[in-house]
């Protein structure tokens, strides 16, 4: 389900060299590794591939040519639109060794930080609005308790840190990801950003979900890509999930020796968009080790990264963090660290009306009759000997444990008190001495 928040105001498209403000030898010499490496001939290919207007892609191509570096091949292709092809010159070639020797990027133009700044303004986190309605109708497929949404609701609105905690198997998950359905709208990521001459690739196909991109014909006179800035892509507000995966150099600037470029680190490709933590306390490093981490990024939205050359800059924090834990707080945290977390939401098991539902629900999902004596004998028999807590993940697992004893036993779908005593068999590992 996509739900429609405001729409998010598109980056311009530069218009001039001047307006894009990047260093013209970076931009020079990127045209140049791109001619180098991809071998293109036309302008209208080169400015696909450089992601920038025909009108400035010709300015560069002639600031090339006034040093010598590029030069018109002196023929008009019928087959091109009229174009005029374009080749490097041995100079040119020489210049882009040379530039290729000190960093492998070319393609795509980046973005000026400064710029991609302002963009981030534009489309922040905290600008949408979340309703009961579109927080419900992202996770329509689960049963929460309206209490639960009552504190959710404003900790999604706000755009700010959010921990969950509770026992496991509760939907932790599922919330979070439910989180990140309500969010509904698009917004533009930078395939690169620029700093200090150092070029910072941002957009992540892992990460980012892609919309569907209009191709223009390019010998038309009316282009709809000139209504936005091209180095962007417009994607799904972005989702990064970690887990026990998770360690501090993974939220450090990623540099790649062989090619002398950076890739932006998880948080920042979450930009705009969710950054969930889940199983806070199963990483490597300790969770106050983390939080203490995010410090600065949730307090002040800014994110502190480091260069090869031990440079420190700014970067905007925009994104909203869930921290999902089965620890208690006070056993992980510092009461510091807890402050700066600015929602804290209990996620407990269902009461026993809520785990009927679910089971009825996932029942009939998986075309498993209900059988009323079974459930009977399931609350009076089974869940009195483990003082009656149910979690949401037992529904599921008892019907498709009774759903591969009946494919084994090659009998209907059915459930039957004896068929719950198998299935409940499995979920609990019986507390006992091995003898080794």
């Amino acid at each position: 389900m996509t739900l429609q928040s405001p729409s998010v105001m598109a980056p311009p498209a530069p218009r001039t060299l001047e307006q894009m403000r990047l260093p013209m030898v970076m931009m020079r010499d990127i045209l140049l590794k791109t001619l180098f490496r991809q071998n293109i001939e036309f302008v209208s290919d080169l400015a696909r591939a450089i992601c920038l207007p025909v009108p400035v892609t010709q300015e560069l191509i002639d600031l090339a040519r006034g040093q010598k570096l590029v030069e018109a091949t002196g023929t008009l292709h019928a087959n091109s639109g009229g174009e005029m092809g374009y080749q490097l010159t041995d100079s040119g070639k020489a210049r882009a060794l040379d530039a290729l020797s000190q960093s492998e990027y070319y393609g795509p133009m980046p973005v000026p930080l400064e710029v991609y700044q302002e963009q981030v303004q534009r489309q922040s986190i905290k600008n949408i609005q979340i309703t009961r309605e579109q927080l419900t109708g992202a996770m329509g497929h689960l049963i929460l308790p309206n209490s639960l949404l009552d504190h959710l609701g404003p900790a999604v609105s706000s755009g700010r840190s959010i921990l969950m905690y509770g026992p496991p198997g509760n939907g932790k998950s599922s919330i979070s990801n439910g989180i990140r359905d309500a969010l509904g709208d698009r917004i533009y990521v930078p395939r690169a950003v620029e700093y200090s001459g150092q070029v910072i690739t941002v957009y992540d196909p892992i990460v980012h979900s892609a919309a569907e991109a209009m191709q223009d014909d390019p010998t038309s006179l009316r282009r709809s890509s000139g209504r936005f800035d091209t180095r962007y892509v417009l994607c799904d507000r972005p989702t990064v999930v970690t887990g026990g995966e998770l360690s501090l150099s993974m939220l450090d600037l990623v540099y790649n020796p062989t090619a002398r470029t950076y890739q932006a680190p998880l948080q920042l490709k979450s930009t705009g968009g969710v950054f969930i933590v889940d199983d806070l306390g199963r990483q490597a490093e300790p969770p106050q080790a983390l939080i203490n981490r995010w410090i600065v990024p949730l307090e002040e939205g800014r994110d502190i990264l480091a260069l090869q050359s031990g440079e420190k800059f700014e970067v905007p924090f925009d994104t909203l963090v869930v921290f999902s834990t089965n620890f208690h707080p006070n056993e992980i945290f510092d009461k510091a660290a807890l402050r700066r977390i600015f929602f804290k939401i209990k996620i407990d098991g269902p009461s026993q009306e809520d785990f009927l539902k679910i089971f009825a629900m996932v029942a009939r999902k998986k075309k498993m009759p209900l059988d009323e004596r079974t459930l009977v004998y399931l609350m009076k028999e089974k869940y009195p000997t483990i003082d009656n807590v149910y979690a949401n993940y037992q529904p599921v697992f008892l019907i498709e444990q009774m759903i591969a004893i009946c494919e084994f036993e090659g009998i209907p779908y059915q459930m039957s008190p004896e068929l719950i005593e198998r299935a409940w068999a499995n979920m609990f590992v019986r507390d006992e001495a091995i003898v080794h």
